[in-house]
């Protein structure tokens, strides 16, 4: 956990922020400023500044599996994911997370 992080701080609980689904490696929640009718936010537990530093095979099978359980408890059969990697690509929270967008 990273102290200063506020996707840190959502899954600590510090916001009593509503999930979608959660599991032992990760959290899902609504996007706070949505971009479709339906945006979730698919986000490890673990703190990881973006895709680059991830290194954990499993943990990524993991968050691909967590974008379909939210997709499916939404009830989106089809939906677009993005993830940013690096300032320049747009990413904005430096704590990996998954884009889900849908309808």
């Amino acid at each position: 956990m990273d102290e200063n992080c506020i996707f840190c701080k959502i899954i600590r609980g510090d916001f009593n922020t509503e999930f979608v689904y959660e599991n032992e490696h990760l959290v899902v929640f609504n996007d706070i400023n949505p971009k479709a009718p339906v945006h979730m936010l698919v986000v490890p537990r673990l703190h990881v500044p973006s895709l680059n530093e991830l290194d954990d095979k499993e943990l990524l099978g993991e968050l691909m599996l967590g974008v379909k359980e939210a997709a499916k408890r939404a009830g989106l059969k089809s939906y677009r994911t993005q993830i940013n990697t690096g300032k320049e690509a747009g990413q904005e929270v430096f704590h990996l997370h998954i884009h889900v967008l849908g309808k």
